[in-house]
């Protein structure tokens, strides 16, 4: 006898509500026409739901993603990076205490090496028919940020390999919930033959049917809600095997009808946060002006309070890191967060001066300017003008009709290219392709949970006491 399964799938949401109302709506109606059919459906979740960009989610500390999770009946969840490692060590230990679903996650512990009483490593589901299913969970291993937040993440690969030997004999059937990216699930997908669907997220990719690999169907449905996934798993109870297996994405962009419930419910949730946030956190005598292509006063007030707060030697900062000017008058965490709101930490990369003046001339490149960036925990529009505390960057007209870097001085004196400069900037560079100097460089040293607007918001109160 043939038994299908349906499970449903989203990832990356990043808080971006304006299609949950459309996702609510749709999975509400392939609930109902299951359980007509008398199928059974699962619901999961595979991270970075909850993203500190929006309000709602950052006056709540991430609750209102959960709650919203609760309201859809989640069946399970794993966390992404954004959960993990943008929320303090007490937000995230506390973010999921009203969860009515599982988190699943292998590969996170304390620092005491044991797991966080809100993790469990799988989680085994026994189908209508007893056929048994097991669901794991792995998170993206970024060992640095997670020991500066007080925990311990366990290469996934490894976690992978023992939880499977636990789940074997119990499951017929085993479903990876993978905050990995596409590259690693590949690879799960060829070394652990065991696991016959790895539903992932992280690189946002879109795979509309699934790509199979060995035995393994691989699966993706983007980001920011755009996408709903879908998987129809064929069973044979006698043989207690799969028969066959379907990917599908179903777009929410096209997707008409609303839940009127949960689109209320997100507007009166978003005025309570908007009172929430709206504490004064200081005073502003002048206004704060803000050009993304020149030095103006917003980013140069930014670049001063990173080097500060790192105690760096100098600092650099992009000016498209603001999105808005700041106005006199008092200033709130809402204002922050409107012209502020990505994830991203300062940090303190200790360069070479040879390799610090590269950089420089490739910041002020006129294509590095106007990079419209997307990812690396950046929420702007484009990188806009490099700004700099303790450097002076001279330019001259060249015959291609474009400055260029000429000279650069470090506190009034010519650059040592042998020297080591502790130079403050932000964590967003030491990520990514934007400068593989950056990102390359031996010694790093990153101040965690503390975003750039909370600099801000300290550099202001600072001002504000010393009047």
């Amino acid at each position: 006898m043939l038994e299908k399964i349906h499970l449903y799938h989203t990832n990356d949401l990043h808080s971006h509500f304006e299609n949950w109302p459309a996702i609510v709506q749709f999975l509400k109606g392939k609930k109902e026409l299951h359980e007509q059919n008398q199928e059974q459906m699962i619901l999961l979740d595979i991270g970075d739901h909850a993203d500190r960009f929006h309000p709602l989610t950052e006056a709540t500390k991430g609750k209102a993603n959960v709650t919203l999770l609760n309201m859809l009946q989640y069946d399970a969840v794993t966390i992404g990076n954004n959960e993990g490692i943008t929320f303090s060590h007490d937000d995230l230990n506390t973010l999921y205490e009203r969860a009515n679903f599982p988190v699943i996650l292998s590969n996170l512990y304390t620092e005491l090496g044991e797991r966080p009483p809100w993790a469990v490593p799988y989680k085994i589901i026994t189908l209508h028919s007893g056929i048994k299913l097991a669901l794991l969970g792995v998170t993206v291993f970024y060992e640095k940020f997670y020991e500066l937040l007080g925990w311990k993440i366990k290469d996934p690969f490894q976690s992978l390999l023992e939880t499977i030997g636990q789940v074997k004999e119990q499951a017929d059937i085993i479903v990876l919930l993978s905050h990995l990216g596409i590259s690693d699930d590949e690879v799960i997908a060829r070394e652990f033959p065991e696991i016959d669907l790895i539903l992932g997220g992280h690189t946002h990719h879109v795979l509309p049917s699934g790509k199979k690999i060995e035995n393994t169907l691989v699966a993706g449905a983007g980001k920011y809600g755009q996408y709903v996934g879908h998987i129809s798993l064929t069973i044979d109870h006698e043989q207690k095997t799969l028969v066959d297996r379907k990917a599908t994405l179903h777009s929410m962009l096209e997707q008409r009808e609303i839940c009127e419930e949960t689109e209320a419910w997100l507007q009166q949730a978003l005025e309570q946060s908007e009172t929430e946030l709206a504490e004064t956190v200081g005073i502003l005598d002048n206004d704060l002006t803000l050009d993304w292509f020149s030095d103006s006063p917003f980013p140069l007030f930014l670049v001063r309070a990173i080097r500060e707060w790192c105690d760096g030697e100098v600092a650099m900062v992009n000016s498209g890191m603001l999105l808005e000017p700041l106005n006199k008058g008092p200033v709130t965490r809402k204002d922050l967060h409107r012209i502020c709101p990505h994830p991203i930490n300062p940090c303190k990369v200790f360069l070479k001066g040879d390799v610090l003046k590269e950089i420089i001339v490739q910041a002020r490149e006129e294509k590095m300017e106007h990079l419209k960036l997307m990812g690396l925990g950046f929420r702007g529009k484009v990188m806009g003008r490099m700004v700099f505390d303790g450097i002076e960057v001279k330019m001259e007209m060249l015959a291609d009709g474009k400055k260029h870097v000429a000279e650069v001085l470090v506190h009034g004196k010519p650059i040592d290219y042998d020297r080591i400069y502790a130079v403050a900037t932000v964590d967003m560079f030491t990520l990514g392709p934007l400068y593989p100097e950056i990102s390359h460089a031996e010694k790093k040293i990153f101040y965690m949970p503390e975003l750039l607007r909370d600099l801000l918001a300290w550099r202001l109160a600072e001002n504000s006491l010393t009047k």
